[in-house]
């Protein structure tokens, strides 16, 4: 199977909430359309320094993460952060990438989120079994 890569809508989540308590207009929520790529392998959703500085998401903390060679790397946390792809939206925070390194899509969004790769058509789809709303498995 090829790269598979997704339209992904992300949005400053901190700006949602300011919102909510109104002292932001929504016009000024910070929000992008990227286009991803889609990694069921990998756990985190990545994203890099110039997204990052586009939504102007707050460091968290840092982490390590084991590469695919084996090598050990650390990276900035920031967040929060609304993952949005067709009707389904997940709520997570992103590792920093240097630079303009592409953005990646990890499972744990995507449980959130319900979405598939779907093989044959390598893309990101809705599941199937739930069109319209994600279903989570808490068991």
């Amino acid at each position: 199977m090829g790269m598979v890569f997704a339209d992904i809508e992300l949005i400053n989540a901190g700006d949602l909430e300011l919102v909510r308590r109104n002292y932001l207009d929504k016009e000024d929520v910070k929000r992008m359309h990227v286009n991803m790529i889609v990694d069921s392998g990998a756990y985190m959703m990545a994203i890099n320094e110039t997204i990052q500085g586009q939504l102007e998401l707050p460091f968290i903390e840092k982490r390590k993460s084991v590469m695919a060679d084996g090598s050990v790397v650390e990276y900035d946390v920031v967040g929060p952060l609304l993952v949005k792809f067709k009707n389904r939206t997940a709520s997570c925070n992103a590792l920093i990438l240097p630079g303009n390194n592409e953005p990646l899509l990890g499972a744990i969004p995507m449980e959130e989120m319900d979405v598939l790769i779907h093989p044959r058509r390598q893309e990101l789809i809705v599941n199937p079994e739930h069109p319209y709303m994600a279903q989570l498995n808490l068991k």
